[in-house]
């Protein structure tokens, strides 16, 4: 992401989990995050969403996609 613009409108990809399509809309930098998270963790983009899926689904009052990986992605850099 350029450092003169930290601020983009949310971008939609489409991600396979556990074999299911799914389009995913987040910023370009938690798009960049969530790459970084993945090839720290050497597991493609697609297995740690679902990791994430997994883990949020969990939750008693479970938010969105979207909504949990950038909670996730946060959390993580606050740890």
């Amino acid at each position: 992401m350029s450092a003169d613009v930290p601020y983009h409108p949310p971008v939609k990809r489409s991600i396979a989990i556990e074999g299911h399509r799914t389009s995913i809309s987040l910023e370009p930098v938690f798009w960049d995050m969530l790459k970084a998270a993945a090839q720290e963790a050497e597991i493609p983009v697609s297995a740690l969403v679902a990791k994430i899926d997994a883990e949020r689904i969990q939750s008693n009052t479970p938010p969105g996609l979207a909504s949990a990986i950038r909670v996730w992605l946060v959390v993580k850099e606050i740890e």
